[in-house]
């Protein structure tokens, strides 16, 4: 088995596969690379393929012994025009152009919209940008049939380009027929996380959570403006959340986005929910072996602002760059979480813990390290809350999470600083001394002489009872006593 070394980093690389990274060898590269988990996009391929890449994700893991997480993102339901004579059409500046009901190729002039819970809804003034904002469109009078409209920006227009309808509510379900398709070959597979796309309201999240069945965890995607407005309630009823800023850069001005990154961030934290920032953020590297100096900012900005996870789309998934694009995002989180500045900069964005025991030990975690001398904070966990917990609190020291959950090992995968094992669970105070020792001595979590950090709940094995803090040195001679036992396959 090759031995998995730990990341030299706390933010975790989430890659997207695709028609350039599906091939097992190339998975190998990417997650050798810096690539903690994988995200495979079920708006492109089909379930056969699909299939083979969960397959090769699995056998990777099984080689390398470490927990590798995998997030099944569903399509959602994305609004698009229809179709057009030729292909495509010229909308001029200022000129009026028709959206409306009738199947026939379109024109300069018109073109169907085949989504006829946006005709009635329509309000004059209110705006539809098509092509990912690329065309933008002023109602001036909508009914039943039609929605006329003036072209504020005009352009080229193209079959099945996409709608947004950044004004208005758009009565609609979070999940299409394709998405509960997907949805349960994701759960047959065992996906660690599924992605909703285009939420705009908390009970869009409801139907998802019943079709997953307890299993997986939901991570709310927020791209629509209305999703904004339910923010603590999406957060709430969600497992983690991703900062789209794809369509939610269309549909908001570019300067709103930034401002809104960070209060995404902030909150998402302040509730010790994983928090990815995702879409374009190496865009460049599509096509070129090397960012712009821009795309690095991005990406340190977003490490600066405490997310858990910054994730590469079509860099990995198309770009003819991937294992240099996972790479460079490697190399920025780690030259960012060496500046000094870093600690300060979290430490800032922290939110106040909530009155638990619990959430006290987990910021007492975080306080330790901060005063000793400590090599790791090592979390016993069956559900993941004790790590979601002192995450949250951003220790300045790595998060060893033991775990004899499967399912745990995979989900921590995308949180800040966790390094995931499985192994048997314990029984006794003396039994969780002793194992954390060694398992932070074998993971190359501090040396002899050097101070750990414990963290579990008594009775052990019992979810959420996090009720024990302890402070250990390690000894050398641990793990000659103890060999491999403790690891389960």
């Amino acid at each position: 088995m090759a031995k998995f070394e730990p990341r030299d980093r706390k933010v975790k690389i989430l890659a997207t596969l695709g028609p350039a990274s599906t091939d097992p060898e190339m998975i190998a590269r990417l997650h050798k690379a810096g690539a903690d988990a994988f995200r495979i996009n079920m708006s492109h391929g089909d379930h056969a393929s699909h299939e083979k890449t969960f397959n090769a994700i699995r056998a990777l893991e099984l080689k390398t012994g470490h927990p590798i997480g995998i997030l099944c993102d569903l399509q959602g339901p994305k609004l698009r025009v229809g179709k057009f004579e030729g292909g495509k059409a010229v909308i001029p500046h200022g000129r009026h152009f028709t959206l409306d009901r009738d199947p026939t190729p379109g024109d300069e002039t018109r073109v169907q919209l085949p989504h006829p819970e946006l005709f009635g809804l329509m309000e004059k003034g209110q705006r539809l940008l098509l092509d990912d904002g690329k065309l933008r469109l002023r109602v001036i009078r909508a009914d039943e049939n039609e929605i006329l409209c003036s072209a504020e920006v005009g352009g080229v227009i193209r079959d099945n380009k996409g709608v947004n309808v950044p004004d208005a509510e758009i009565p609609i379900p979070a999940l299409t027929d394709k998405d509960r398709r997907d949805l349960a070959f994701a759960v047959q597979h065992k996906a660690d996380w599924i992605g909703l796309s285009f939420v705009q309201r908390p009970e869009d999240l409801a139907e998802a959570r019943k079709l997953m069945g307890g299993y997986g965890a939901l991570m709310a995607k927020i791209e629509k403006p209305l999703a904004v407005r339910h923010l603590s309630q999406l957060i709430e009823m969600s497992d983690g959340i991703m900062v789209a800023r794809g369509d939610l850069g269309v549909e908001l001005l570019p300067e709103e986005v930034p401002p809104l990154q960070k209060r995404i961030v902030e909150q998402a934290r302040g509730a010790g929910k994983p928090v990815v920032v995702a879409t374009q953020m190496l865009e460049s590297m599509i096509e070129s072996p090397a960012p712009t100096r821009a795309e690095v900012s991005d990406v340190a900005n977003a490490v600066y602002d405490g997310a858990d996870v910054v994730m590469l789309s079509a860099e990995t998934a198309a770009g003819q760059w991937p294992e240099e694009a996972v790479t460079i995002m490697d190399r920025i989180a780690k030259q960012v979480e060496n500046d000094p500045g870093y600690d300060v900069r979290i430490a800032l964005s922290r939110g106040e813990p909530d009155p638990t025991t619990s959430d006290a030990l987990a910021e007492a975690c975080a306080s330790i390290a901060r005063t000793l001398r400590i090599s790791a904070v090592s979390v016993f966990t069956s559900s993941g809350s004790s790590a979601r917990r002192v995450a949250r609190e951003r220790p300045r020291v790595p998060l060893l999470v033991l775990t004899p959950s499967q399912v745990t090992a995979r989900r921590t995968t995308l949180l800040w600083g966790a390094h995931p094992v499985r192994t048997k669970d314990i029984g006794s105070f003396e039994e969780m001394i002793a194992k954390g020792k060694r398992m932070a001595l074998r993971h190359g979590f501090g040396e002899a002489g050097g101070k750990l950090v414990v963290l579990a709940g008594v009775p052990f094995g019992v979810p959420g009872a996090t009720n024990l803090l302890h402070v250990v040195t390690l000894q050398g001679d641990e793990l000659k006593r103890h060999g491999e036992a403790d690891h389960l396959g």
